[in-house]
């Protein structure tokens, strides 16, 4: 199975050259950090700023300069700094080529809840519901199944939605899938060491998997 990082590292793999990225909270933070070599791309953090760079080294962070999800980072040569309006503009008007979220549950659907579970304090739904409405290609970074062992990848989701039928792609722990126009699930890879019928039994939701489904390569 892969971890954060190897999520992470997968998904640097679908950035093209001269694409503008969003990158989401959590899992998807991390992808700044495998960048293809050769591969020039910007990316936006939602709080306001265009050219973040990788995470600092420790000793090297500065305060002033975070994410969206409140973690040190650094900036790139030509970067600019500005407010939420802005930031949400460039959102909103579709300049973002490829947004890269997290999420508690996707549906064989397409739809998706990242940002609330009933009974537990939430701060607000934050910039999600902007982002799933308005970016013309999305993926989802997120763990195949819950703490309990259960699916996350379902029929539909129980949690409160943040966007309907928008995401078409989703890297797990397990395995990378698209998600149909018709509903379901498509699996394209499999993590290293990870067998089909293993990703069969993770996943609840409609999934169509070849058994000679090819393993990913991560180097």
């Amino acid at each position: 199975m892969l971890d954060k990082n190897g999520i992470a590292k997968r998904i640097a793999k679908e950035i093209k050259d001269g694409y503008y990225v969003n990158l989401g909270i959590g899992i998807p933070t991390l992808v700044a950090n495998y960048i293809p070599e050769g591969v020039n791309v910007v990316l936006q953090s939602e709080n306001g700023l265009l050219g973040m760079g990788p995470f600092p080294f420790e000793g090297e962070e500065d305060p002033d300069l975070i994410n969206a999800g409140k973690q040190t980072i650094t900036t790139l040569p030509g970067s600019s700094i500005f407010d939420s309006a802005m930031s949400f503009g460039m959102i909103r008007s579709q300049k973002i080529d490829l947004t890269i979220l997290g999420a508690m549950e996707v549906s064989e659907n397409g739809d998706i809840a990242n940002w609330k579970i009933p009974g537990k304090m939430v701060k607000g739904m934050g910039g999600a519901m902007d982002l799933v409405a308005s970016a013309r290609n999305i993926i989802v970074a997120m763990q195949h199944v819950n703490k309990a062992g259960e699916s996350k990848l379902l029929p539909a989701c129980t949690l409160p939605l943040t966007g309907v039928r928008c995401i078409r792609k989703i890297v797990t722990e397990l395995a990378v899938f698209d998600v149909l126009q018709e509903g379901g699930f498509k699996l394209i890879e499999r993590a290293p060491g990870v067998s089909v019928d293993y990703i069969r039994k993770a996943t609840s939701g409609k999934l169509y998997a070849d058994d000679d489904a090819p393993e990913m390569v991560l180097d």
